[in-house]
């Protein structure tokens, strides 16, 4: 039976249809044949793949990168000045006066409660304020009180800290007491960095403020302390500032020494604020409970989150006085 031309072939082996000498005319039997190379012997070239149009649409333009915005605190403008400046001053009075040391326990736990009891006492003293203060002068008094404090602590602590921490070595064990003073290395550094920064704060301006006058003609050494006072004013007096923060916080890098002194020291410096202000103002105005609060609320609390402090070293981290 005939195929219409273009069936498979009668005879065995044929490739094809019905065509002359049964060759026949449609396509053999399984794959096309590979395409032979320009050169005998050589392998057939690959059949090409085709690739896939990822852009069916077209070339797409390259974007470009956004343009970086420039704001109000790039290095170029005043305020990118300033912040510059600032962080410099920032950064050395962290690597000179906040040092994590070995001794460091780091715990977020104690962090947050402290930044909470920071705020939650500073509430306290404006509601104080509010409640049972008229004066006006009150807020100036107490925003010169605070920052009479902050320069004052590491003063206060250059004086109370060698006591406490003689007896803190005092009372470890006996041989304990020559690991304890081989690290005491690194508080004095700190004090001494600080004193450092006092001695060259007063050694420009006091000299500045006795000898530069503005209507004679400059010599060459008065321009010199004036470039040194701008110095000490832009750059100087920020860091004073920090260090002065950052020292009174870390008692120094007393952590370094022991992980239990820097509570022990803050409590310590808090009551000698504390009797400061009572010999030096008295008993403030309002109800008794009211002058307790005010007094005595702060130290207290203070005390308190340290203690509980010392106890989480101990529970959480197995840190004693003794160890």
């Amino acid at each position: 039976m005939a195929t219409g031309g273009w069936g498979p072939g009668h005879g065995p082996g044929q490739p094809g249809g019905n065509g002359p000498g049964n060759q026949g005319w449609g396509a053999p039997y399984g794959p096309p044949p590979p395409n032979p190379g320009p050169y005998p012997n050589q392998p057939p070239y690959p059949t090409p793949t085709p690739t896939p149009n990822l852009y069916p649409y077209g070339p797409q333009p390259t974007p470009r990168p956004a343009a970086r915005r420039r704001g109000c605190l790039s290095f170029g403008s005043r305020f990118g000045l300033v912040g510059a400046i600032l962080r410099s001053a920032h950064r050395v009075a962290t690597r000179l006066f906040a040092q994590e040391g070995d001794g460091r326990i780091e715990d977020r736990t104690v962090d947050r409660v402290q930044l909470a009891r920071t705020v939650l006492g500073a509430a306290a003293t404006i509601a104080l304020i509010l409640a049972y203060n008229v004066d006006p002068n009150r807020w100036e008094e107490a925003a010169a009180g605070g920052a009479a404090q902050l320069i004052l602590a590491p003063f206060v602590l250059i004086i109370a800290a060698p006591l406490v921490i003689i007896g803190f070595i005092y009372y470890a064990p006996p041989h304990l007491r020559p690991h304890l003073r081989s690290r005491l290395r690194a508080p004095l550094k700190s004090v001494g960095w600080y004193v450092l920064t006092l001695v060259v704060i007063g050694g420009v301006l006091v000299p500045t403020a006795f000898t530069v006058n503005a209507d004679d003609g400059k010599s060459w050494w008065e321009y010199v302390l004036a470039v040194a006072s701008l110095i000490v004013i832009v750059w100087g007096f920020p860091f004073f500032f920090m260090a002065s923060l950052y020292s009174a916080r870390s008692a120094f890098n007393s952590a370094q020494v022991h992980p239990m002194l820097p509570p022990v020291l803050t409590t310590t410096l808090v009551w000698v604020f504390a009797a400061f202000s009572l010999i030096g103002d008295g008993m403030p105005t309002g109800p008794p409970v009211v002058q307790f609060c005010s007094t005595l609320g702060g130290p207290l609390t203070v005390t308190a989150v340290s203690l509980w402090e010392l106890r989480r070293m101990k529970t959480r981290f197995g840190v004693t006085l003794r160890s």
